[in-house]
Protein backbone atom coordinates (compact mmCIF):
# COMPACT_ATOMS: atom_id res chain seq x y z
CA UNK A 1 0.00 0.00 0.00
CA UNK A 2 1.10 3.58 -0.77
CA UNK A 3 1.43 6.21 1.76
CA UNK A 4 -0.20 9.59 1.00
CA UNK A 5 2.23 12.81 2.70
CA UNK A 6 0.13 13.08 5.66
CA UNK A 7 0.92 9.19 6.55
CA UNK A 8 4.79 10.36 5.65
CA UNK A 9 4.99 13.54 7.68
CA UNK A 10 2.97 11.45 11.18
CA UNK A 11 5.67 8.74 10.54
CA UNK A 12 8.43 11.27 10.91
CA UNK A 13 6.76 13.31 13.61
CA UNK A 14 6.45 10.25 15.89
CA UNK A 15 10.03 9.28 15.28
CA UNK A 16 11.13 12.27 16.55
CA UNK A 17 9.50 11.84 19.51
CA UNK A 18 10.48 8.40 20.01
CA UNK A 19 14.39 9.30 19.39
CA UNK A 20 13.96 12.08 22.17
CA UNK A 21 11.70 10.63 24.75
CA UNK A 22 11.83 6.97 24.29
CA UNK A 23 15.45 5.33 22.83
CA UNK A 24 17.46 7.70 25.34
CA UNK A 25 15.56 5.75 28.15
CA UNK A 26 14.24 2.20 26.89
CA UNK A 27 17.28 0.13 27.70
CA UNK A 28 18.09 1.68 31.17
CA UNK A 29 14.08 1.53 32.21
CA UNK A 30 13.91 -2.78 30.90
CA UNK A 31 16.52 -3.97 33.09
CA UNK A 32 15.44 -2.03 35.88
CA UNK A 33 11.83 -3.38 35.52
CA UNK A 34 10.73 0.08 35.93
CA UNK A 35 7.76 1.40 34.48
CA UNK A 36 7.34 4.14 31.44
CA UNK A 37 7.43 7.38 33.22
CA UNK A 38 4.08 9.37 33.55
CA UNK A 39 6.39 11.96 32.00
CA UNK A 40 6.41 10.09 28.91
CA UNK A 41 2.64 9.41 28.93
CA UNK A 42 1.70 12.56 29.37
CA UNK A 43 3.76 13.99 25.86
CA UNK A 44 1.92 11.24 23.99
CA UNK A 45 -1.53 12.31 25.72
CA UNK A 46 -0.50 16.08 24.17
CA UNK A 47 0.45 15.39 20.71
CA UNK A 48 -2.68 13.72 20.49
CA UNK A 49 -1.76 9.73 20.15
CA UNK A 50 -4.54 8.58 22.33
CA UNK A 51 -7.37 10.11 20.33
CA UNK A 52 -6.04 9.53 17.05
CA UNK A 53 -8.76 7.74 15.33
CA UNK A 54 -11.78 9.17 17.27
CA UNK A 55 -14.08 11.89 16.27
CA UNK A 56 -13.42 15.70 16.45
CA UNK A 57 -16.43 16.16 18.06
CA UNK A 58 -15.44 14.25 21.01
CA UNK A 59 -11.66 15.32 21.35
CA UNK A 60 -10.07 13.57 18.55
CA UNK A 61 -8.60 13.92 15.49
CA UNK A 62 -10.77 12.17 13.15
CA UNK A 63 -7.66 10.53 11.80
CA UNK A 64 -7.55 7.10 9.62
CA UNK A 65 -7.18 3.71 10.88
CA UNK A 66 -3.52 3.57 8.51
CA UNK A 67 -2.85 6.40 10.86
CA UNK A 68 -3.32 5.14 13.85
CA UNK A 69 -1.32 1.95 12.91
CA UNK A 70 1.83 3.99 11.55
CA UNK A 71 1.74 5.79 15.02
CA UNK A 72 1.95 2.45 17.14
CA UNK A 73 4.46 1.03 14.74
CA UNK A 74 7.27 4.15 15.48
CA UNK A 75 6.53 3.79 18.96
CA UNK A 76 6.52 0.30 19.20
CA UNK A 77 9.85 0.33 17.26
CA UNK A 78 10.95 2.35 20.32
CA UNK A 79 9.88 0.10 23.45
CA UNK A 80 7.13 -1.87 22.84
CA UNK A 81 5.66 -0.80 26.19
CA UNK A 82 5.43 2.74 24.67
CA UNK A 83 3.16 1.38 21.62
CA UNK A 84 1.20 -0.52 24.17
CA UNK A 85 0.04 2.31 25.96
CA UNK A 86 -2.37 3.19 22.78
CA UNK A 87 -3.82 -0.44 22.73
CA UNK A 88 -5.44 0.35 26.24
CA UNK A 89 -7.32 3.61 25.09
CA UNK A 90 -8.15 2.45 21.33
CA UNK A 91 -10.31 -0.79 23.30
CA UNK A 92 -11.77 1.03 25.68
CA UNK A 93 -12.44 4.19 22.97
CA UNK A 94 -13.87 2.11 20.42
CA UNK A 95 -16.31 -0.20 22.09
CA UNK A 96 -17.72 3.38 23.70
CA UNK A 97 -17.58 4.41 20.25
CA UNK A 98 -19.61 1.83 18.72
CA UNK A 99 -21.69 0.96 21.60
CA UNK A 100 -21.89 3.42 24.53
CA UNK A 101 -24.88 6.25 25.15
CA UNK A 102 -24.39 9.49 24.01
CA UNK A 103 -24.02 10.14 27.53
CA UNK A 104 -21.31 7.93 27.94
CA UNK A 105 -19.43 9.10 24.98
CA UNK A 106 -19.42 12.86 25.86
CA UNK A 107 -18.47 11.64 29.37
CA UNK A 108 -15.50 9.32 28.38
CA UNK A 109 -14.48 9.70 25.28
CA UNK A 110 -13.03 13.19 26.02
CA UNK A 111 -11.19 12.43 28.61
CA UNK A 112 -9.82 9.30 27.07
CA UNK A 113 -8.60 11.33 24.08
CA UNK A 114 -7.16 13.77 26.24
CA UNK A 115 -4.91 11.24 28.59
CA UNK A 116 -6.81 12.44 31.50
CA UNK A 117 -8.76 8.99 31.55
CA UNK A 118 -6.33 6.50 31.25
CA UNK A 119 -8.15 2.95 30.64
CA UNK A 120 -7.54 -1.09 30.57
CA UNK A 121 -8.88 -3.94 29.88
CA UNK A 122 -10.12 -7.05 31.98
CA UNK A 123 -11.10 -9.45 30.07
CA UNK A 124 -9.22 -12.82 30.84
CA UNK A 125 -9.68 -14.96 34.19
CA UNK A 126 -7.61 -17.28 35.62
CA UNK A 127 -9.74 -20.71 33.91
CA UNK A 128 -11.10 -19.09 31.31
CA UNK A 129 -8.68 -17.46 28.14
CA UNK A 130 -9.86 -18.10 24.66
CA UNK A 131 -13.61 -19.57 26.04
CA UNK A 132 -14.51 -15.81 26.11
CA UNK A 133 -18.23 -17.07 26.85
CA UNK A 134 -17.33 -19.03 30.06
CA UNK A 135 -15.92 -15.71 31.72
CA UNK A 136 -17.08 -16.29 35.32
CA UNK A 137 -16.81 -12.84 37.04
CA UNK A 138 -20.26 -12.16 38.13
CA UNK A 139 -22.13 -8.65 38.20
CA UNK A 140 -25.28 -8.56 40.87
CA UNK A 141 -27.71 -5.61 40.13
CA UNK A 142 -28.67 -4.50 43.34
CA UNK A 143 -30.46 -0.98 42.97
CA UNK A 144 -28.66 1.71 41.28
CA UNK A 145 -25.42 -0.25 41.40
CA UNK A 146 -23.82 -3.03 40.52
CA UNK A 147 -21.83 -5.46 42.71
CA UNK A 148 -18.43 -7.16 40.95
CA UNK A 149 -17.33 -10.33 42.50
CA UNK A 150 -15.05 -12.68 40.73
CA UNK A 151 -11.62 -12.81 39.26
CA UNK A 152 -9.63 -11.41 36.25
CA UNK A 153 -6.28 -11.81 34.99
CA UNK A 154 -3.74 -10.08 32.68
CA UNK A 155 -4.98 -6.87 33.04
CA UNK A 156 -1.88 -4.69 31.89
CA UNK A 157 -2.07 -1.12 32.68
CA UNK A 158 -4.39 -2.37 35.51
CA UNK A 159 -2.23 0.19 38.31
CA UNK A 160 -2.35 3.13 36.52
CA UNK A 161 -5.81 3.35 34.93
CA UNK A 162 -8.75 5.37 36.08
CA UNK A 163 -11.16 2.87 33.85
CA UNK A 164 -11.31 -0.73 33.84
CA UNK A 165 -13.44 -2.23 30.85
CA UNK A 166 -14.78 -5.86 32.60
CA UNK A 167 -16.54 -8.44 30.98
CA UNK A 168 -18.87 -9.70 33.80
CA UNK A 169 -21.84 -12.10 33.76
CA UNK A 170 -24.95 -10.21 34.65
CA UNK A 171 -27.23 -13.40 33.53
CA UNK A 172 -26.09 -16.24 34.89
CA UNK A 173 -28.71 -18.20 33.72
CA UNK A 174 -29.40 -17.33 30.16
CA UNK A 175 -28.60 -19.88 27.45
CA UNK A 176 -26.28 -19.83 24.70
CA UNK A 177 -23.69 -18.78 28.07
CA UNK A 178 -22.20 -15.70 25.66
CA UNK A 179 -26.15 -13.83 25.95
CA UNK A 180 -25.05 -13.68 29.91
CA UNK A 181 -22.65 -11.39 29.39
CA UNK A 182 -21.95 -7.77 29.64
CA UNK A 183 -19.20 -4.83 29.48
CA UNK A 184 -19.01 -2.26 32.93
CA UNK A 185 -16.97 0.47 32.91
CA UNK A 186 -15.79 -0.15 36.31
CA UNK A 187 -13.54 3.42 37.58
CA UNK A 188 -11.14 3.12 40.28
CA UNK A 189 -8.06 5.33 41.80
CA UNK A 190 -4.96 5.23 40.04
CA UNK A 191 -2.11 3.30 42.18
CA UNK A 192 -0.75 0.16 43.22
CA UNK A 193 -2.68 -0.28 46.02
CA UNK A 194 -6.51 -0.65 44.61
CA UNK A 195 -9.23 -0.38 47.06
CA UNK A 196 -9.17 -3.14 49.18
CA UNK A 197 -10.37 -5.43 50.18
CA UNK A 198 -13.34 -4.67 47.51
CA UNK A 199 -11.03 -4.20 44.74
CA UNK A 200 -7.35 -6.27 44.98
CA UNK A 201 -4.24 -6.97 42.25
CA UNK A 202 -0.80 -8.26 42.44
CA UNK A 203 1.82 -7.81 39.41
CA UNK A 204 3.02 -10.96 37.70
CA UNK A 205 6.06 -11.74 36.48
CA UNK A 206 7.09 -11.37 33.00
CA UNK A 207 10.29 -12.17 30.91
CA UNK A 208 9.69 -9.64 29.05
CA UNK A 209 7.01 -6.00 28.32
CA UNK A 210 8.78 -5.04 31.00
CA UNK A 211 7.55 -1.34 31.08
CA UNK A 212 3.63 -2.11 31.49
CA UNK A 213 2.55 -4.42 34.61
CA UNK A 214 0.26 -7.39 34.32
CA UNK A 215 -2.59 -7.58 36.99
CA UNK A 216 -4.58 -10.01 38.20
CA UNK A 217 -7.24 -8.62 40.36
CA UNK A 218 -9.77 -9.60 42.65
CA UNK A 219 -13.02 -8.11 42.58
CA UNK A 220 -15.41 -8.52 46.28
CA UNK A 221 -18.30 -6.52 45.89
CA UNK A 222 -16.80 -3.49 43.98
CA UNK A 223 -19.51 -1.33 42.82
CA UNK A 224 -20.47 -0.29 39.51
CA UNK A 225 -22.51 2.63 39.01
CA UNK A 226 -25.50 0.56 36.37
CA UNK A 227 -24.89 4.23 34.22
CA UNK A 228 -21.74 2.48 33.22
CA UNK A 229 -23.35 -0.39 31.28
CA UNK A 230 -21.78 -0.20 28.03
CA UNK A 231 -24.91 0.71 25.70
CA UNK A 232 -27.29 0.68 28.90
CA UNK A 233 -28.66 -2.80 27.85
CA UNK A 234 -27.69 -6.38 29.23
CA UNK A 235 -26.51 -9.15 27.18
CA UNK A 236 -24.47 -7.34 24.69
CA UNK A 237 -20.91 -7.72 26.15
CA UNK A 238 -19.62 -10.66 23.81
CA UNK A 239 -20.76 -9.19 20.38
CA UNK A 240 -19.72 -5.78 21.84
CA UNK A 241 -15.89 -7.38 22.50
CA UNK A 242 -15.83 -9.64 19.08
CA UNK A 243 -16.02 -6.26 17.27
CA UNK A 244 -13.87 -3.97 18.25
CA UNK A 245 -11.27 -6.98 17.93
CA UNK A 246 -10.66 -6.19 14.35
CA UNK A 247 -8.59 -2.94 15.90
CA UNK A 248 -7.06 -4.25 18.84
CA UNK A 249 -5.22 -7.21 16.27
CA UNK A 250 -4.08 -4.31 13.95
CA UNK A 251 -2.61 -2.68 16.64
CA UNK A 252 -1.44 -5.64 17.51
CA UNK A 253 0.39 -6.37 13.94
CA UNK A 254 1.30 -2.91 14.05
CA UNK A 255 3.55 -3.13 17.23
CA UNK A 256 5.01 -6.78 15.58
CA UNK A 257 6.34 -4.87 12.88
CA UNK A 258 7.22 -2.15 15.28
CA UNK A 259 9.35 -4.08 17.41
CA UNK A 260 10.85 -6.27 14.49
CA UNK A 261 12.58 -3.23 12.89
CA UNK A 262 14.03 -1.75 15.88
CA UNK A 263 15.60 -5.13 16.12
CA UNK A 264 16.71 -5.30 12.39
CA UNK A 265 17.74 -1.65 13.14
CA UNK A 266 20.06 -2.22 15.33
CA UNK A 267 21.46 -5.50 13.56
CA UNK A 268 22.42 -3.71 10.50
CA UNK A 269 23.93 -1.11 11.82
CA UNK A 270 26.10 -3.57 14.23
CA UNK A 271 27.18 -5.72 11.26
CA UNK A 272 28.76 -3.10 10.23
CA UNK A 273 30.53 -1.76 13.07
CA UNK A 274 31.31 -5.32 13.85
CA UNK A 275 34.71 -6.71 12.28
CA UNK A 276 35.80 -10.57 12.31
CA UNK A 277 38.38 -11.79 10.21
CA UNK A 278 39.89 -8.54 9.31
CA UNK A 279 36.14 -7.13 7.77
CA UNK A 280 32.75 -5.78 8.98
CA UNK A 281 30.51 -8.90 9.10
CA UNK A 282 28.08 -7.14 6.78
CA UNK A 283 30.24 -8.49 4.83
CA UNK A 284 29.56 -12.42 5.23
CA UNK A 285 27.13 -13.63 2.69
CA UNK A 286 25.46 -15.49 5.76
CA UNK A 287 25.02 -11.85 7.93
CA UNK A 288 24.06 -10.37 4.26
CA UNK A 289 21.25 -13.12 4.14
CA UNK A 290 19.52 -12.90 7.63
CA UNK A 291 19.33 -9.06 7.06
CA UNK A 292 18.04 -9.45 3.73
CA UNK A 293 15.31 -11.95 4.61
CA UNK A 294 14.23 -9.93 8.37
CA UNK A 295 13.51 -7.02 5.44
CA UNK A 296 11.43 -8.80 3.37
CA UNK A 297 9.23 -10.65 6.53
CA UNK A 298 9.18 -6.92 8.11
CA UNK A 299 8.09 -5.35 5.17
CA UNK A 300 5.28 -7.79 3.93
CA UNK A 301 3.91 -7.92 7.59
CA UNK A 302 3.86 -4.04 7.47
CA UNK A 303 1.76 -4.45 3.92
CA UNK A 304 -0.35 -7.22 5.51
CA UNK A 305 -0.88 -4.47 8.80
CA UNK A 306 -1.51 -1.20 6.38
CA UNK A 307 -4.20 -3.34 4.30
CA UNK A 308 -6.23 -4.55 7.56
CA UNK A 309 -5.90 -1.35 8.11
CA UNK A 310 -7.53 0.15 5.11
CA UNK A 311 -10.23 -2.18 4.89
CA UNK A 312 -11.27 -1.15 8.36
CA UNK A 313 -11.54 2.29 6.95
CA UNK A 314 -14.26 0.83 4.28
CA UNK A 315 -16.33 0.11 7.27
CA UNK A 316 -16.58 -3.63 5.88
CA UNK A 317 -16.13 -6.53 8.38
CA UNK A 318 -12.18 -7.40 8.35
CA UNK A 319 -12.22 -10.10 10.73
CA UNK A 320 -9.75 -12.15 8.13
CA UNK A 321 -7.26 -9.47 7.29
CA UNK A 322 -6.90 -8.24 10.86
CA UNK A 323 -6.58 -11.90 12.19
CA UNK A 324 -3.69 -12.66 8.38
CA UNK A 325 -2.15 -9.61 9.76
CA UNK A 326 -1.88 -10.21 13.60
CA UNK A 327 -0.88 -14.02 13.09
CA UNK A 328 1.65 -13.01 10.38
CA UNK A 329 2.86 -10.05 12.17
CA UNK A 330 3.39 -12.13 15.28
CA UNK A 331 5.45 -15.05 14.00
CA UNK A 332 7.42 -12.49 12.10
CA UNK A 333 8.54 -10.54 14.94
CA UNK A 334 9.17 -13.83 17.16
CA UNK A 335 11.70 -14.87 13.90
CA UNK A 336 13.29 -11.42 13.22
CA UNK A 337 14.40 -10.92 16.65
CA UNK A 338 15.74 -13.96 17.29
CA UNK A 339 17.82 -14.18 13.69
CA UNK A 340 18.35 -10.48 14.82
CA UNK A 341 20.02 -11.45 18.03
CA UNK A 342 22.53 -13.89 16.56
CA UNK A 343 23.65 -11.23 14.20
CA UNK A 344 25.30 -9.97 17.47
CA UNK A 345 26.68 -13.29 18.44
CA UNK A 346 27.25 -13.57 22.41
CA UNK A 347 26.71 -10.02 22.52
CA UNK A 348 23.11 -10.43 21.42
CA UNK A 349 22.45 -12.54 25.52
CA UNK A 350 23.81 -9.74 26.99
CA UNK A 351 21.65 -7.06 28.45
CA UNK A 352 24.78 -4.59 27.30
CA UNK A 353 22.65 -4.56 23.57
CA UNK A 354 18.95 -4.30 23.49
CA UNK A 355 18.68 -6.68 20.67
CA UNK A 356 17.70 -9.60 24.00
CA UNK A 357 14.74 -7.26 25.11
CA UNK A 358 13.56 -6.97 21.45
CA UNK A 359 13.39 -10.84 21.40
CA UNK A 360 12.02 -11.27 24.70
CA UNK A 361 9.44 -8.59 24.28
CA UNK A 362 8.36 -9.99 20.43
CA UNK A 363 7.65 -13.25 22.12
CA UNK A 364 4.42 -11.94 23.33
CA UNK A 365 2.76 -11.11 19.72
CA UNK A 366 1.80 -14.88 19.71
CA UNK A 367 -0.44 -15.04 22.83
CA UNK A 368 -2.01 -11.30 23.41
CA UNK A 369 -4.92 -9.98 21.85
CA UNK A 370 -6.23 -13.67 20.45
CA UNK A 371 -3.70 -16.47 20.12
CA UNK A 372 -1.89 -17.76 16.99
CA UNK A 373 -4.06 -20.91 17.10
CA UNK A 374 -7.30 -18.28 17.67
CA UNK A 375 -6.39 -16.47 14.69
CA UNK A 376 -5.85 -19.35 12.05
CA UNK A 377 -9.49 -20.45 13.47
CA UNK A 378 -11.02 -17.32 12.33
CA UNK A 379 -9.02 -17.13 9.18
CA UNK A 380 -9.99 -21.24 8.49
CA UNK A 381 -13.45 -20.05 9.15
CA UNK A 382 -13.86 -17.30 6.50
CA UNK A 383 -12.10 -18.69 4.08
CA UNK A 384 -14.53 -22.12 4.29
CA UNK A 385 -17.31 -19.98 4.13
CA UNK A 386 -18.48 -19.69 7.94
CA UNK A 387 -19.48 -17.00 9.60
Amino acid sequence: MLLNEQHHEIRRSVRDFVEREVVPIADELDNAEKEIPMPVIGKMAELGYFGLIFPEEYGGMGLDTVSMAIVTEELSRGWLSVGSVMTRMLITGTLIQANGTEEQKKRFLPKICSGDMLTAAAFTEPDVGSDTAAVKLRAEKQGGKYLLRGEKTWCTFANRAHVLTVLARTNPDVQPKHKGLSLLLVEKPQGDGFVPPALTGGPIPTIGYKGMKSYSLGFDGYECPVENLLGGVEGRGFYQLMATYEYARIQTAARAVGTAQAAFEAALKYSQERTQFGKPISEFQVIRHKLAHAAVEIEAARQLTYYASAMKDTGKRCDLEAGMAKAFAAEMAERVTSEMLQVFGGYGYSREYPAQRFWRDARVFRIFEGTSEIQYEVIAKRILGGK
